[in-house]
């Protein structure tokens, strides 16, 4: 049984992990943790997230729980993922991060943090996002001389733009025509732009209401176009997903693991 601590617990994706970890008996939930100064530090997880008492109260201090036969899931934000990261590598404690929004910078830091421990970090856990991609990657080959641009929605208080899945999408059709994808990739055009350069990625973020994440993968050719689409109906679908990558990832050696690893693809 994995034993399971949530990180961001009050959050939406932290409400709808705990919720989903009561529903299996191969999961067990044994840690919940909030910044400081979040008025559900304190608090039951269940109550937090609409279950009942569980027992688990929400604490501020994850190094106080994180331990070598925990995993954790951690949905809050690149910043505070990357300092939970540090913690479970040197806590030897298995850790799920599912954040978005990371620069250059980070992004080195938790490769260089990963293999000391077991990591996964994937910016999209849903199990058809990951099969997208695989794909797209087929498709960017396929269709080599097709135009290809990348489109998403999320609700309007997600803080990153592009969505983490966008620009793992676009790096997916980068590596797939031997791209370099921080040269091909242009966020959004306006003005007088010219002729689209036949190796240019487009990407573009739409912000509104409460759209969980949508994600379309445009390939247009001469006299056709392919659309590959992907939408995200409830949290539910990241939510499993995790759940999933933590119980595969409960025993696996030290190293740093993608969702992909998970599904085999």
């Amino acid at each position: 049984m994995a034993r399971l601590i949530v990180a961001g617990a009050a959050g939406r994706m932290g409400r709808t992990l705990t919720s989903l970890i009561v529903q299996q008996p191969t999961h067990t939930l044994v840690g919940a943790v909030e910044a400081k100064g979040v008025k559900a530090v304190g608090s039951d997880a269940g109550e937090i997230a609409g279950v009942g008492a569980l027992g688990v109260r929400i604490g501020d201090d994850y190094a106080a729980l994180a331990a070598p036969d925990t995993v954790t899931l951690d949905f809050t934000n690149a910043t505070a993922s990357l300092e939970h990261l540090a913690i479970a590598a040197a806590k030897g404690a298995a850790i799920v991060i599912g954040s978005t929004g990371f620069t250059a910078e980070m992004e080195a830091r938790a490769r260089e943090l990963a293999p000391k421990t077991r990591t996964l970090i994937a910016p999209n856990m849903s199990i058809g996002i990951n099969v997208l991609l695989k794909l797209v990657t087929e498709a960017a080959t396929l269709l080599n001389g097709f135009d290809a641009e990348v489109l998403e929605i999320h609700h309007r208080t997600k803080i990153d733009a592009p969505s983490g899945t966008a620009l793992a999408l676009g790096r997916a059709i980068a590596g797939a025509r031997g791209l370099d994808f921080q040269k091909s990739a242009t966020f959004g055009r306006e003005g007088i732009t010219g002729a689209r350069p036949a190796d240019q990625i487009g990407i573009l973020a739409l912000r509104g209401g409460d759209a969980v994440g949508d994600h379309t993968v445009i390939f247009a050719g001469l006299g056709e176009r392919l659309e590959l689409v992907h939408r995200t109906q409830s949290r539910e679908a990241l939510a499993s997903g995790a759940l999933r990558a933590a119980a595969w990832l409960e025993n696996k050696p030290n190293g740093l693991y993608s969702i992909r690893d998970v599904l085999g693809l």
